[in-house]
């Protein structure tokens, strides 16, 4: 790579870090005047996990029954910020300034993946594409998850890729479990993440088994698998032991599956996250204790309240797959949707347009860059996995725009890829 292109790859990283941090400014600028502090609701749990964690204390949420609320990883991430500054408009800024190196490291790790499966040309168009980007300049602006949460899902695919290219086998283990290690992290951040690793693999195994071209790499997919589950389970293993201790149970994520699940499947879901209903499992679960403890069990009300709602929306859903269909339907179109879900957003023409004007035609290079990579090998089909696997699981649980964003970013690969390819 030539000194010039390097100067101006940090030329657009200093652009893209600037363009997220007064974005994120502006935006708490604005939240200040209308008395509010973070404009998320679930940033207000992570906020006040990583103070926890700052200052040495039991890592529980609420009204200290919720231990197993949130991962750890973002809170960690937050918790520094409360060893240096108050708790006050500082700290906020300061966790703003944070989201934004992270946003603008995620783009950098895309123009490295990018440049893994392509060139240096294609590799700084993904890079400008994530840079400018509205969907990546969100989520390098909000405190929440996905911030931290990106930079590692690309630093998976980039290790993954690094593994199945390299062409001795102590090379190949090695980038393995570091992809394998970066998937754990990044499930720290966001547990949803914890299947993809899996279902990654049982694609590839799949697509060697159904083409007789591929069959030879079916033990080179089951090479990187076994390393890579082996770096993912000692990321998340000090996370499971902690648990353990905690419940006296095996808890792989966090024991808000059960709210989540029932957030997307049951009679009052809509596609969009609405979780008003826990308070009244929550005053069900007082009565219930109180009329007879042993009805109640011997788990603690954290895990009581997860198994009620992941039973309730099981039943629901079993009893009404019509209606669980047309939810499908109806989460499939919100995640993908060319215009903005959220009524305040859809009545603003110039946010709509500007997200139907820059994802539209990104999706359509991207789905190019697919069709066109498909018989190139792994790595390529690597890139749209996540989209699918994004999908699959929110047309269960709820679904927004918001979630397809991390997947759009493996997708800007492929997008730039066919871009450049167009030109040449």
């Amino acid at each position: 790579m030539q000194p010039t292109s390097w100067r101006k790859l940090a030329v657009l990283l200093l652009i893209a870090f600037a363009l997220r941090l007064a974005v994120g400014w502006a935006w708490q600028a604005r939240l200040d005047q209308t008395g509010q502090r973070f404009g998320m609701g679930d940033t207000e749990s992570y906020w006040s996990l990583g103070k926890t964690i700052a200052f040495g204390l039991p890592y529980e949420y609420g009204d200290g029954r919720a231990k197993v609320f949130r991962a750890p990883g973002y809170p960690i991430l937050l918790s520094p910020i409360f060893r240096c500054t108050a708790d006050g408009p500082a700290a906020v800024l300061l966790a703003r300034a944070e989201a934004a190196l992270l946003g603008t490291l995620a783009v950098l790790v895309l123009w490295w993946l990018t440049r893994l499966i392509f060139d240096d040309r294609a590799a700084f168009w993904a890079a400008v594409f994530a840079a400018f980007y509205p969907g990546a300049i969100v989520l390098g602006v909000l405190l929440l998850s996905e911030a931290p949460f990106c930079p590692l899902m690309l630093l998976q695919l980039a290790f993954w890729t690094l593994a199945w290219q390299s062409p001795t086998r102590g090379r190949r283990a090695a980038w393995s479990v570091t992809a394998g290690l970066a998937a754990g992290a990044a499930t720290l951040m966001r547990p949803s993440w914890l299947m993809f690793t899996p279902f990654a693999l049982a694609v590839g195994l799949l697509s060697c088994i159904l083409s007789s071209k591929r069959r030879h790499d079916a033990l080179r997919h089951a090479a990187v698998g076994f390393w890579m589950l082996l770096g993912l389970m000692a990321a998340m293993s000090p996370w499971w032991i902690r648990n353990a201790c905690v419940t006296g149970r095996f808890i792989p994520t966090t024991l808000q599956v059960g709210a989540s699940l029932y957030d997307g499947i049951s009679p009052e879901a809509t596609g969009a996250s609405n979780m008003d209903f826990v308070k009244r499992f929550e005053a069900e679960d007082a009565l219930r204790k109180a009329d007879s403890p042993e009805a109640a069990g011997g788990a603690s009300r954290e895990m009581r309240l997860d198994r009620r709602m992941h039973d309730e929306a099981a039943a629901w859903a079993k009893a009404n797959p019509g209606a669980v269909v047309r939810l499908v339907g109806v989460k499939f179109l919100r995640m993908w949707n060319v215009w903005p879900n959220e009524p305040q957003l859809a009545s603003n023409r110039l946010i709509g347009f500007a997200i139907f004007f820059t994802y539209t035609p990104l999706l359509v290079f991207a789905i190019i860059g697919a069709w066109r990579t498909i018989g190139l090998g792994w790595p390529y089909i690597l890139c749209w996995l996540p989209a699918v696997y994004l999908t699959l699981l929110h047309v269960v649980f709820v679904s927004s725009i918001r979630y397809r964003d991390p997947a759009m970013l493996a997708l800007l690969a492929l997008a730039a890829g066919a871009w450049c390819w167009k030109k040449d």
